[in-house]
């Protein structure tokens, strides 16, 4: 073949991609089920500690914000365990087999749930299903990122981000309708004692009756908690006729033909194509540069001992550690700016606003799912259009200002924000706002970016501590929010505000823009052309000369055919 530059082709819109990968989209929006039941699990627990009926069986859950706050949160804490020991798992069992994992623990934990007649076991079952969330959170995002093209992998793992917001409008709905199982209250006969004369609260120690509730069905609440295991079956028993990821077949010895066969099968091209060859030695060259850096660095390591090296190797040059920095960071900011907040405690927040009755307060948080639902759509298609920093940057600067008109309605009004109609709405309404800047910045974003930063070499490790970052910054707020509510009140929006900032700074000085490059692309983001160059080496070196990734070959200095 004689010596020619390549002439890139015009980009494609993401629209026109989409149609012509069929199959990669509907595989992408079948496994995106895990989110899905991240956000069911997430959006669930808020209504659920609303009902009179969960009151009466777990009182002390009810009455004890200290107590409440822990129940949100032991979901989080172990799922932060989950996230980061699932690297190793999906380094010697698999993409496929991780996610398959993952669904069977969560199907013991759901059951716990919904059966649960005492604290223990209810608090035993949440931190089995947070296990399997944290599992299916980490691997999810990762495997759409390694099946995905380059540009539209942005819109492929954002409906991950679209499943949650769809599993907790689910979830809202859904016990909105619960709830009427039996009527809304616990005991329709007995007077409300607790509160204060002038606002009457139900207090489930005394005004349950001595046979439980006679009213509201313990079905309100256990219903939603057993459903949630239909769609992990669903989840399970797909992902045995789904193709494992061709970057995790290649990195294990003697796969190569599988994993050839198995690209082909996403791509839905012959194994010959000359589009799917360049791809295919675009990614061998990557796992022989990860291999070549491994046995430099870690000679005669094995076991334990190189698994600790291959961590460590995550901090131990400056791209590295720019990598990991970035993929933490994001996944903090998702968190700190207040979004989980919202969510769990939405009924609180509302009723904080100025809305009363705990019916009034679910349909509130209903319209507020469904805002984030239909707020995280436009992100699909713009995120590989626009590029992944504005929508941070502006997303952050939305947040930031809704939040701060919010903790200033709240704090200029105080108790007497019920009394002032327009205000309250106004506050309500800014909550809206703040969420529909999230839902297209940070939300999808948030897991898009860890789960593309990194070589495919270390990817699994890497997402597993960003991915654990994510649950750990989700358990502080979740511990903490309640007791911010209840003691500074309207400090706690300012609080976030604050984090919103600071997550515009950052995104600003700090966040390289991916959009449109391929996984082994990422080094020409990083700043890492050393490594880009070698990896064009070893991809000519596999027997095919033409340029290497998606557009790295010039930028690394050369894009010649020979």
């Amino acid at each position: 073949m004689s010596s020619r530059l390549i002439q890139p082709s015009a980009p494609k819109s993401v629209y026109r991609q989409l149609r012509e990968n069929p199959f990669i989209f509907g595989l992408s929006m079948f496994v995106s089920l895990g989110g899905f039941l991240f956000g069911y699990e997430q959006g669930a627990v808020s209504g659920v500690l609303k009902m009179e009926s969960f009151a009466a069986e777990f009182p002390r859950v009810y009455l004890d914000s200290g107590l409440k706050g822990w129940f949100v949160s032991t979901l989080l804490l172990v799922a932060w365990l989950g996230a980061l020991v699932n690297g190793p798992v999906v380094d010697h069992f698999g993409r496929r087999g991780s996610m398959l994992a993952a669904v069977v623990v969560f199907v013991c934990g759901s059951a716990l749930q919904a059966a649960a007649s005492t604290t223990g076991v209810l608090f035993g079952g949440r931190a089995v299903s947070g296990f399997a969330i944290g599992m299916l959170t980490m691997i999810v995002p990762m495997y759409l990122s390694e099946v995905s093209t380059a540009g539209i992998r942005g819109t492929l793992v954002g409906l991950q981000q679209l499943s949650i917001t769809v599993g907790i409008l689910v979830s809202y709905w859904l016990e909105y309708g619960t709830q009427y199982i039996g009527g809304t209250r616990c005991a329709p006969d007995i007077p409300y004692t607790g509160g204060t004369e002038s606002s009457r609260k139900f207090d489930p120690i005394h005004d349950a009756g001595p046979n439980g509730c006679t009213g509201q069905d313990g079905a309100a609440w256990r219903v939603p908690f057993a459903l949630k295991i239909a769609p992990a079956l669903v989840l399970g028993v797909g992902m045995l006729f789904l193709p494992e990821s061709p970057r995790f077949l290649l990195m294990r010895k003697d796969e190569e033909d599988k994993a050839l066969k198995s690209l082909a099968r996403l791509r839905r091209v012959h194994p010959d194509s000359d589009s799917l060859r360049v791809e295919y030695l675009s990614i061998k060259a990557e796992v022989l540069f990860d291999e070549s850096v491994a046995r430099v660095k870690h000679p005669g390591k094995s076991g334990v001992s190189l698994y600790v090296a291959q961590y460590a190797s995550l901090v131990s040059t400056w791209p590295a550690f720019r990598r990991l920095a970035v993929g933490c960071c994001v996944m903090f900011f998702q968190q700190f700016t207040g979004c989980n907040a919202m969510i769990y405690y939405a009924p609180t927040i509302f009723g904080q606003l100025g809305l009363s009755g705990d019916t009034t307060s679910l349909l509130a948080t209903g319209v507020y799912g469904v805002v984030n639902t239909l707020s995280t759509l436009p992100a699909l298609f713009l995120i590989d259009k626009v590029g992944r920093r504005p929508l941070l940057m502006c997303g952050a600067l939305g947040m930031f200002v809704s939040l701060v008109i919010v903790g200033t309605i709240v704090g200029a009004y105080g108790p007497d924000l019920r009394s002032h109609r327009s205000a309250a709405w106004a506050g309500i309404a800014f909550i809206f706002i703040y969420d529909v800047n999230f839902s297209y910045s940070f939300g999808p974003v948030g897991w898009l970016l860890p789960s593309e930063i990194f070589n495919v070499g270390n990817r699994s490790k890497a997402v597993a501590i960003t991915t654990s970052t994510a649950w750990m910054s989700n358990f502080v707020i979740g511990l903490v929010t309640p007791d911010m509510l209840e003691a500074i009140g309207w400090g706690t929006y300012i609080f976030f505000a604050a984090f919103c900032l600071m997550a515009l700074a950052f995104t600003y000085f700090f966040v390289p823009e991916t959009k449109g490059r391929s996984l082994e692309d990422m080094d020409v983001a990083f700043g890492d052309m050393a490594a880009c160059e070698e990896k064009m080496r070893l991809f000519k070196n596999c027997g095919d000369a033409r340029p290497y990734g998606a557009g790295a070959g010039a930028e690394c200095g050369g894009a010649l055919v020979q």
